[in-house]
């Protein structure tokens, strides 16, 4: 029986949660949301478990946010009703499990080019709508129209379709360019307003902003995933430190072939192999100057050169990974504890849901 079991008895790799560090998280966002009169959305891709979100419902966040199909058909099975999938969604494939995915949820889907937006049209009707927003490139550099003009004359495309409803705006921006993200964003909304175009809900993104949401006034909602758990990258952005990270990979060191290199059972089939922008591939907690400088699928090495501390053979260390978010999608279950003492094994219910 694990429940009660220290996590350090667990086989690893495995990813280990702390339940007081997750609900601090989840209470730190919303407070500062409320505080600054902003809905927030939950991206659920950090987590994958309807449990975790129906506990940032709770807290005050207004509907969730799915990337995929698949992914928000978990949700919805679960009982969630307002879902914004931020993903194009494009190809006849696509379009029954839309259809029925939209027939028992408040859905709402994103798009950034007329074809994107026929491809919909063509598939609703006035009788069953589908709720459209128009996703905007602020700087993010990914997908997005270029201008607030380009939003306007989509949303109008979106707005005439019949089988459609025009439901706003949309933006995964860059970090740090709040200003920026307010001059498209408002600009936009001018343009809607000076043609008669009704602009429901202009929704911002990003763990990366998050604490520049209300920097960002045109914005009526603001979607974050990541800071749920936390990660390496959430520390070097200093949102958080390492205590508020939730999220570890428990690993074993397997090996210690010479006196400045050690071999753990984690490699890129348990860490995330994103560097974002890091050299290395996660933190390793109580070893701050161990390095993870390489890692095959069930290895990960480990560089300790520069660190005065060194760990032993079948000794278990805990990681904080780079990017938090992928880790959830290499594991069938993950292991919850407080004061590690295991609480609930928990199955990642939309692990895989990719399309």
């Amino acid at each position: 029986m694990l429940i009660g079991a220290s996590i350090f008895d667990l086989s690893t790799p495995v990813p280990v949660i702390d339940e007081a560090v997750v609900a601090a998280n989840i209470a730190r966002v919303q407070a500062y949301m409320d505080a600054h009169g902003i809905s927030f959305r939950p991206h659920i891709k950090t987590h994958k478990l309807p449990f975790l979100a129906d506990a940032q419902v709770e807290a005050g966040a207004r509907g969730i946010n799915c990337q995929k199909i698949s992914e928000a058909e978990v949700f919805a099975d679960a009982g969630f009703e307002d879902i914004l999938i931020t993903f194009n969604i494009l190809g006849p494939e696509k379009i029954a499990p839309l259809q029925a995915l939209n027939a028992r949820t408040r859905l709402s889907v994103v798009a950034d080019s007329s074809e994107t937006v026929a491809g919909l049209a063509a598939a609703f009707s006035a009788e069953a709508p589908l709720t459209v927003l128009v996703e905007c490139d602020t700087g993010g550099g990914r997908c997005g129209v270029q201008s607030p003009e380009a939003a306007l004359a989509l949303a109008q495309e979106i707005a005439a379709a019949p089988g459609l409803r025009f439901g706003g705006l949309m933006t995964y921006p860059k970090p740090n360019s709040a200003e920026t993200v307010e001059a498209f964003l408002g600009g936009a909304v001018a343009l809607l307003d000076a043609a008669g175009v009704e602009c429901p809900v202009v929704s911002n993104g990003g763990t990366p902003s998050l604490f520049d949401a209300h920097l960002v006034p045109s914005a009526t909602e603001h979607r974050a995933g990541t800071y749920i758990y936390n990660d390496r990258s959430l520390i070097r952005a200093g949102h958080c430190d390492a205590s508020q990270c939730a999220m570890h990979v428990l690993a074993s060191v397997v090996s210690r072939p010479t006196e400045n290199r050690a071999v753990l059972d984690a490699g890129s089939k348990a860490l995330t192999s994103d560097l974002l922008g890091f050299e290395d591939h996660g933190m390793i907690v109580g070893y701050p100057d161990a390095r993870i400088v390489g890692l095959s699928e069930e290895h990960a090495v480990v560089d300790l050169s520069g660190s005065a501390k060194k760990p032993a053979i079948g000794e278990k260390v805990r990681i904080i990974p780079n990017h938090t978010c992928v880790v959830s999608n290499l594991f069938d279950n993950v292991v919850f504890h407080r004061d590690g003492a295991v609480t609930r094994v928990a199955p990642v219910a939309a692990r895989g849901r990719v399309w």
